[in-house]
């Protein structure tokens, strides 16, 4: 599942969220801090695992 961060501000604190496609598309993210849906999704890194190694 997609690993997604977000940023309150309310708090203005950084929390991360798992959530399946749906979850995400229903657009319920509550702040784990302070309980707000005041959050934005942050633009974050990525890992891409693979089977071959890289050169």
């Amino acid at each position: 599942m997609p690993h997604y961060e977000f940023f309150c501000h309310n708090c203005k604190k950084l929390f991360s969220r798992i959530l399946s496609l749906v979850d995400y598309e229903e657009g319920e993210v509550l702040c784990p801090h302070c309980g707000s849906q005041n959050v934005e999704q942050c633009w974050s890194a990525f890992n891409a695992i693979t089977s071959k190694k890289s050169a």
